[in-house]
């Protein structure tokens, strides 16, 4: 749990002097945006597995000036803690993006959907995260959040619950 701490601290910390620095952003319009990142995490303390990496994309539709809907896709794979079989799927989330502080690219991401098992036996888990993060107007994307996976006891590659503490940087594009 102390890695998970340090990482949430460094990042909010992070975060919280490029609010201080850009507290005035020029163009407040959001509009639609696509996102292509890259997600690197540690597992919880007592998950089997040790580290989680993977790839997505993310379509975010502005609804009003401080909130945004949005819909993420990729690959992740969790790796096991002893050289086990690692897991990999395929998440497709749904979520809602606020942006609590007025003229700043701060903000808060909740999402849940699904995670679909590439492996022969397994089966989609319930996916859902929540996190914090920083977007530019010029694209550069940077968050952290908690996401958890809640398996099907049927699936070869069943745990009954666990999640990673997660870091993700991106590059977003208006459409």
């Amino acid at each position: 749990m102390k890695r998970a701490t340090k990482l949430f601290t460094f990042t909010a910390l992070f975060m919280a002097a490029f609010v201080t620095a850009n507290a005035q952003m020029t163009n407040l319009s959001r509009g639609v945006r696509l996102g292509i990142g890259i997600n690197g995490g540690i597992a919880e303390k007592n998950s089997p597995f040790k580290n989680g990496y993977g790839a997505d994309l993310r379509l975010d539709f502005e609804l009003m000036e401080n909130l945004s809907i949005t819909a993420t896709g990729g690959y992740t794979r969790l790796a096991w803690e002893n050289g086990g079989g690692d897991y990999d799927f395929i998440p497709a989330k749904g979520g809602i993006k606020i942006y609590p502080f007025d003229a700043t690219g701060f903000y808060t991401l909740g999402e849940i959907g699904a995670g679909f098992g590439i492996e022969e036996g397994a089966k989609t888990s319930l996916l859902w995260s929540g996190g914090i993060g920083y977007e530019w107007v010029k694209g550069l994307d940077i968050s952290t959040r908690y996401e958890a996976y809640s398996q099907n006891s049927a699936s070869t590659t069943y745990v009954p619950y666990n999640g990673q503490f997660a870091l993700r940087l991106a590059y977003a594009f208006k459409l």
